[in-house]
């Protein structure tokens, strides 16, 4: 067969006919494949899209090996890991007391074995025991409620302010009773409660207050960091806190008295002064044995060196995510009060409503965002207003001698120390991201913003499904 012989003219239009055939087969085939991406990045992660992250968030605890390892080793290799070894002049643990206490503005600091423990040697070496109420917020960690427990005296719940997650001052006016002996805010969450009117009921009713400041290192009401403003501050150096040590706790205050106490109490009684003396020593008071270790405070002194600038990055990164979640309907970002200067946000914290998110429950909220690469927690599940715990404690024998019937009534305890808030919070509302996600940039905060907008967008077919 002869081969056709085409002529310029229609050689350019037959090639430049299928070049545009080409080419529109190619914008189809790249438009299906953009719409397809398209359609998968829009498209909730936990029903087959893709998420809105896939890197890690930064890692915690920090740890520079350059930096930070060579006084530890030291400490490991000298082989005094006691504090009561050492003399007060050259023991680390004093060095980290010392440093800790100019950190907060305190005149005085003493390391203890963690955080709960501060809490029960306050208690007990301002005493407060059996027979005393002290006022607390039920929306903490156990520890706070176990350190009243476990000097003797009985928590007496007062709810929550839902807007700033802290106790609420009009509510701890409404507990005093004649057997009202402390109050003890806790600065949960990193942010701190409403200092001035609590110290005015605590002046206007004669009563001694124990700050909780185991979660708000540096943060500050009035320009003054909390734990500072009351009789004594508590602060906890548990792996998951800013600054970690794994375990760890130190009490701040400016009364020498109190302080020397304190040392005593944590020393088995010793006489403050006497930390050398190994085998005898004067017994001034009943005390326990709470010293923190030389190592853990070389940790310590590498964690503080820190944390200064990693609060600054964080309420930075914090008041970005606020302002940009407060767009989004039923989202309801953490409020401070006037007062607050600093907060350290241990945590961030937000209520949910989900109402307009399709009555999406909190935890089907939680697996959706998750999906999308951003980790929250409900926080806080149960109401420590309203455990087991409390009965079981009100059955010892020491609460039996020390209190009358009336009081150790369980179910009548619980109708007491009803907090509706806080309660509202754990069950349905409160919605945290861990303090390590503050820790990046603006763009991770975006990625925050953007899990939850796309989740919110698109509830109704999360919530069906489909």
């Amino acid at each position: 067969m002869a081969k056709k012989i085409y002529s310029r003219r229609e050689f350019i239009k037959k090639n430049s006919l299928t070049g545009l055939g080409t080419i529109l087969a190619m914008n189809a085939t790249t438009h299906a494949m953009f719409s397809q991406i398209q359609t998968d990045t829009l498209k909730p992660a936990i029903l087959g899209g893709s998420p809105v992250r896939n890197k890690p968030w930064p890692v915690w605890p920090m740890w520079n090996i350059e930096t930070d390892e060579k006084n530890v080793i030291d400490v490991m290799r000298s082989g005094v890991w006691c504090r009561a070894g050492v003399r007060e002049d050259v023991s680390v643990v004093s060095e980290f007391e010392k440093k800790w206490a100019e950190t907060i503005g305190s005149k005085r600091c003493l390391a203890v074995v963690n955080g709960t423990n501060a809490l029960i040697i306050s208690l007990k070496m301002l005493e407060i025991g059996g027979g005393d109420e002290v006022i607390v917020t039920p929306y903490t960690f156990i520890a706070t409620i176990s350190a009243i427990l476990e000097a003797g005296a009985m928590p007496v719940f007062a709810d929550v302010d839902p807007g700033t997650f802290q106790i609420k001052p009009e509510n701890i006016r409404k507990k005093i009773t004649p057997r009202t002996r402390a109050i003890l805010p806790v600065h949960i969450l990193g942010l701190p409660c409403d200092m001035d009117p609590i110290m005015e009921i605590a002046r206007q009713h004669n009563l001694l207050v124990v700050e909780d400041a185991c979660q708000a290192w540096l943060a500050e009401y009035d320009n003054k960091k909390v734990g500072t403003i009351g009789n004594a501050g508590c602060f906890s150096f548990q792996n998951s806190k800013h600054l970690a040590i794994g375990e760890g706790g130190a009490i701040v205050s400016d009364d020498n008295e109190f302080m020397d106490k304190c040392h005593s109490y944590h020393d088995t009684g010793r006489r403050y002064g006497q930390m050398a003396d190994l085998v005898g020593g004067v017994y001034v008071i009943r005390g326990n044995n709470l010293r923190m270790t030389e190592y853990q405070a070389a940790i310590g002194l590498n964690q503080l060196r820190r944390l200064d600038e990693q609060t600054t990055l964080r309420n930075r990164n914090a008041a970005y995510l606020s302002s940009k979640l407060s767009a989004i309907p039923g989202i309801l970002p953490y409020k401070l009060y006037p007062k607050v200067t600093r907060a350290s946000f241990h945590l961030f914290p937000f209520r949910y409503k989900k109402e307009e998110f399709s009555h999406m429950t909190r935890q089907e909220f939680l697996r959706a965002i998750g999906a999308e690469g951003v980790r929250g927690s409900g926080g806080y599940s149960g109401n420590l207003n309203m455990m087991p715990y409390l009965d079981d404690t009100f059955r010892t024998k020491n609460y039996q001698l020390m209190y009358p019937a009336e009081m150790l009534n369980y179910e009548r305890f619980i109708e007491q120390n009803r907090c509706p808030e806080s309660e509202r919070l754990c069950n349905e509302e409160a919605i945290w991201f861990s303090q390590n996600m503050l820790l990046g940039d603006y763009s991770d905060m975006d990625d925050i913003y953007n899990a939850i907008e796309k989740v919110h967008k698109n509830s109704a077919r999360i919530k069906a499904g489909i």
